[in-house]
């Protein structure tokens, strides 16, 4: 019920794209029954829309409206009401070829603070959404709306908040921009998660940004061939939790790794260009000693994930998500206490933060400070990692960590938080940690 992967984008019809992008939006709470629309501008100049005045919630294909270039309109309801800014926007801009407009809370929050977002609040929310414009109010529906917001991407900004009113994002395809939009729900949701801590967020300088755009992984490919029977158990077991993970908002569709070690000598990661919600068996990438498997892409972080396992033979997991409460610590800064109840210490111990440039390097500095022992840590500005027995040892651990992040951000607005003793600590790690 989700979008497509890339692979099979080309085959799908618009009025199908945007019926699942839309329930998967509308899934999501980013956005309401009535609130939004989506859109796609077919390549003879046609645009495809979501109707005025129908259930979001519950769109089919036969509901999408057709406009035609000459203005002629095919389907059983109008088009949006918003129709006319995504015909100015695709005048002004002929490279967009997809629109989406919602009002996902965090990004109102900012539309009716007249606050525009920073997307440097993490690497890949700047370098997937580029800074973000600001369009003044107007009449929804009203031409005047439709030019104010029209003028704005002319200028370059492919995400521009919409002042008292929500969002609007382009792409050259609808992937791309559902991605923008969805990444960029997820930086402000950090951002106001990290204000609740009573912080501002820390934002990355233009020095770290180039560092880590600049990061490549530099790897020899070899031809895999057929799987073996215990290759595909992992690669099955490790997609039914990345898509869990995503369903349970542990990670966004352009950020996270997860990587699961088939022998001594080799593992499965999740490809760079993978939309995390649809993950297949076949889209995760083969790493032995060392090479990579031919004809795809492994995530970025392949190097860290390698250098643990080369550590720690014990390990078989591990993972890297942006949860986005434990997030927000990330990029406040800020020490998370674990010491809460007794499940959050003894799946997590002591978490420690570690710098943002560790993440971009071989690896090595992060296996030094990731071990068995103590198998969770948050990477500065860049969410957390988790190492694992088994994927299900990680994923559990990901899970205490964003419901303890969570707890420990919501008992703020209570007063503070009183972690547990030193005593108890020390009969917890006696009864439970030797």
């Amino acid at each position: 019920m989700s979008p497509l992967p890339p692979s099979n984008r080309n085959y799908i019809h618009p009025a199908d794209e945007l019926v699942k992008a839309m329930e998967r939006i509308y899934r999501y709470s980013m956005t309401t029954t009535s609130g939004g629309n989506l859109s796609i501008r077919d390549d003879d100049g046609s645009i495809w829309i979501t109707p005025a005045r129908v259930d979001k919630g519950n769109l089919t294909r036969e509901d999408i409206v057709h406009v035609l270039p000459d203005g002629k309109v095919e389907g059983r309801h109008p088009a949006s009401s918003e129709f006319p800014f995504h015909r100015k926007i695709y005048e002004l801009r002929p490279d967009l070829k997809a629109i989406v407009h919602a009002h996902p809370v965090a990004l109102v929050a900012f539309s009716i603070s007249g606050i525009t977002p920073k997307t440097k609040l993490l690497a890949k929310a700047h370098a997937v959404c580029g800074q973000v414009g600001f369009a003044s109010y107007a009449l929804p529906g009203s031409t005047q709306l439709g030019e104010n917001i029209a003028k704005v991407f002319a200028e370059g900004f492919n995400c521009v908040l919409l002042e008292n009113h929500g969002v609007a994002i382009g792409g050259t395809s609808f992937k791309e921009a559902f991605e923008r939009f969805e990444t960029l729900e997820f930086a402000c949701r950090t951002s106001l998660k990290c204000r609740a801590l009573g912080i501002t967020p820390h934002f990355l300088t233009d020095e770290q940004l180039s560092k880590a755009s600049a990061r490549s992984v530099e790897l020899e490919s070899f031809d895999s061939g057929l799987p073996t029977t215990e290759e595909r158990a992992t690669r099955r077991d490790l997609c039914e939790f990345v898509r869990r993970g995503y369903r349970q908002r542990l990670l966004i569709s352009t950020e996270g790794s997860f990587s699961s070690r088939v022998d001594g000598e080799s593992f499965v990661i999740t490809a760079s260009d993978t939309d995390r919600a649809v993950v297949e068996s076949g889209d995760l990438v083969m790493i032995r000693r060392g090479k990579y498997e031919a004809g795809k892409k492994p995530s970025q972080a392949v190097l860290l994930h390698a250098a643990i396992y080369a550590k720690y033979p014990e390990i078989h997991s591990v993972v890297i998500a942006t949860p986005v409460n434990a997030t927000a610590f990330s990029v406040a800064h800020q020490k998370l206490d674990v010491r809460t109840i007794p499940e959050s210490y003894i799946f997590l111990r002591d978490v420690k933060t570690l710098p943002f440039l560790w993440a971009y390097g071989d690896g090595a500095e992060i296996a030094e400070a990731v071990t068995p022992e103590y198998p969770v840590a948050l990477l500065e500005d860049g969410g957390a990692l988790v190492i694992g027995r088994t994927i299900l040892d990680a994923f559990d651990r990901l899970e205490v960590l964003e419901s303890t992040s969570e707890a420990v951000i919501n008992a703020g607005f209570l007063g503070s938080v009183k972690p547990m003793d030193d005593a108890v600590i020390d009969e917890l790690i006696g009864a439970f940690l030797k």
